[in-house]
C-alpha cells in the first residue's frame, strides 16, 4: 500500500501539469479509493490478482482487459516479476516502457553492518519522477504544507501495525502509549482513534478501545477513502514505517513515525513528512533489512526498545504546538 500511496501525488502532479494526457493507473483494485479525487484525465483500473488476473493466464487476460494496444507510453513504478511480464508484452507491441530503478544493490549495502552510507538513497517518489522524465514528461512536485491544527482539527490517530515484525513497536508497550494518550486527551474532550485492518488487528484494537477511556477503534468502520478523510481531521497521527504513514501524508496531516529494523535512509519516508518527527534509535545494526522482513540477528529487536513515556512525551509536545 505504501508504494501506491507514494505514487498518488506524482500521478496528480502529472495530470495537472499535462492536462492533455490520458492517464490510466493500474494497481490492485483495493487501492482505488486513493485515486477517487484525481483530475478528470486520470482513470483507475483495478487488477484482481488473486482470481481473474492471477498467474500467467491471468496476466494475459489483464493485458486484454486494459486494452494494452491503446497505450503509447508505460511507466512501470513497480519493477517486479509480474510487471516485467507485462512490460515484455507491451514492448513487443511497440510500446515505450520506462521502469523504476530500485537500486537493489545499494539497498542491500545499506543493511550491511560493515557499510557506512555516505548519504540517504533517493526517495521512492523521486524515482517515480525519474521514470516520467525518461518518458519525456518531467514533473515537479509542489512543496507540502501540512494544514496547521485549528479548532476544527481534533484527536490523535494511532496506527500501531505494519507488514513485518521488524517495523512494529512492541504491542505491550504500544498499549501503554494508547492508555496514556487516551487519558490525556479525554481530559480535553478529545479521543485517540486507532487504525488497522484485518481480523487480528481488529481484535487487539477493539480490546484496547473497550479497556481504556478516550480510545476508539476505527477498524472495519469505514472504507479506505473515508479513513483518509478521517485522518484529514486529526491534529496528528502516530504510525510505524507503514502504509498508514503515507495515508497521513495524503490526508495532509502531520505524522510521527516509529522506525525499527528499517531506516529513513532507504528512501521510504512519507511525502512531506520530516526526519525530526521520526522516532528511532541510532544503532550500528540499523537497518538490518530494507523492508523489515528479516529476523533480528540478536533476537531482541533492540532497535524498538524505546520507552513508552518517551513516545507519549514527543506526541504530546507536537500535539500542543
Amino acid at each position: 500500500m505504501g508504494d501506491v500511496a507514494i505514487a498518488v501525488p506524482v500521478i496528480r502532479a502529472l495530470a495537472e501539469q499535462y492536462p492533455s494526457l490520458d492517464i490510466t493507473m493500474l494497481s490492485r483494485k483495493n487501492w482505488e479509493p486513493m485515486f477517487l479525487h484525481m483530475p478528470a484525465n486520470v482513470h483507475f483500473f483495478g487488477a484482481d490478482l488473486k482470481h481473474k488476473h492471477h498467474g500467467i493466464d491471468g496476466l494475459n487476460q489483464l493485458l486484454e482487459d486494459i486494452d494494452y494496444k491503446s497505450f503509447d507510453l508505460v511507466a512501470d513504478f513497480h519493477a517486479v516479476l509480474r510487471s516485467f511480464y507485462l512490460d515484455f508484452h507491451l514492448r513487443a507491441n511497440g510500446k515505450r516502457v520506462a521502469m523504476v530503478s530500485k537500486e537493489r544493490f545499494r539497498r542491500w549495502l545499506l543493511a550491511r553492518r560493515w557499510y557506512t552510507p555516505r548519504e540517504s538513497l533517493p526517495s521512492v517518489r523521486l524515482r517515480y519522477l525519474d521514470v516520467l522524465k525518461c518518458l519525456g514528461y518531467p514533473v515537479s512536485l509542489p512543496e507540502v504544507s501540512f494544514r496547521q491544527p485549528t479548532d476544527e482539527r481534533h484527536n490523535i490517530g494511532i496506527a500501531p501495525f505494519a507488514a513485518h515484525k521488524g517495523k512494529i513497536y512492541p504491542l505491550d508497550k504500544m498499549e501503554i502509549v494508547v492508555k496514556r494518550l487516551g487519558e490525556e486527551l479525554s481530559q480535553r474532550g478529545e479521543k485517540v482513534l486507532l487504525f488497522g485492518a484485518g481480523p487480528q488487528e481488529k481484535i487487539t484494537l477493539e480490546r484496547w478501545a473497550n479497556k481504556y477511556k478516550g480510545v476508539v477503534s476505527m477498524v472495519g468502520k469505514l472504507p479506505l477513502n473515508e479513513d483518509i478523510d478521517t485522518m484529514s481531521g486529526l491534529r496528528l497521527v502516530l504510525t510505524m514505517d507503514s502504509g498508514n504513514m503515507h495515508l497521513a501524508s495524503l490526508a495532509g496531516t502531520r505524522c510521527m513515525s516509529i522506525w525499527g529494523a528499517t531506516h529513513i535512509h532507504a528512501g521510504f519516508l512519507a511525502y512531506g513528512q520530516h526526519e525530526d518527527d521520526c522516532i528511532q534509535r541510532d544503532l550500528p545494526c540499523r537497518p538490518c533489512s530494507t523492508y523489515g522482513k528479516k529476523p533480528c540477528r540478536y533476537n531482541d529487536w533492540h532497535c524498538l526498545d524505546i520507552a513508552p513515556e518517551e513516545i507519549v512525551q514527543k506526541v504530546l509536545t507536537v500535539y500542543e504546538t
